[in-house]
């Protein structure tokens, strides 16, 4: 087991299965020293358990919450491309979306969900720049969207 995953571990959190793609992409690519992720879902087990907007079906507390689910689902898709997630030598970018109420503006705070997620993890190399961005709809009504970009060590 890596030191992330055992980091992992310790905080209580597993990595989970790689979520499977909606439509046609895949869920990481490397070029170079560089891993993109595709957006992860909140997705647990294949599922959505929470859809809807934020501010209005959905709390910014539940919405926080599920970005820290996209946030492992984006280090699955990470760990599918580098096979060990201790080759990250840093999160470079996160951008989250936020399916958002007409009069919510609290994106940040949501997304902060996903990167305090990155820092217990990864700690320094966590550390990473930021868009949260909110959305009229996103896929499968799902509140929230995250994508990474790390980059690695061969």
């Amino acid at each position: 087991m890596s030191a992330v995953e055992e980091k992992l571990a310790e905080l209580g959190l597993r990595l989970p299965g790689v979520a499977a793609p909606i439509a046609s992409y895949v869920p990481a690519v490397r070029t170079g020293s560089y891993v993109y992720t595709s957006g992860q879902l909140p997705m647990v087990e294949g599922k959505l358990g929470v859809t809807g907007k934020v501010g209005a079906e959905v709390t910014p507390e539940e919405a926080k919450d599920l970005a820290r689910i996209c946030a492992l689902n984006a280090l699955a898709a990470v760990k599918s491309v580098i096979g060990d997630l201790d080759k990250i030598v840093r999160v470079v970018k996160v951008v989250g979306f936020v399916a958002s109420a007409p009069d919510f503006t609290g994106q940040p705070g949501v997304i902060n969900g996903a990167s305090e997620l990155l820092g217990e993890v990864l700690g320094a190399k966590g550390v990473h720049a930021r868009s949260a961005v909110g959305a009229t709809a996103l896929p499968l009504d799902a509140p929230v969207e995250v994508e990474i970009q790390v980059e690695i060590a061969d």
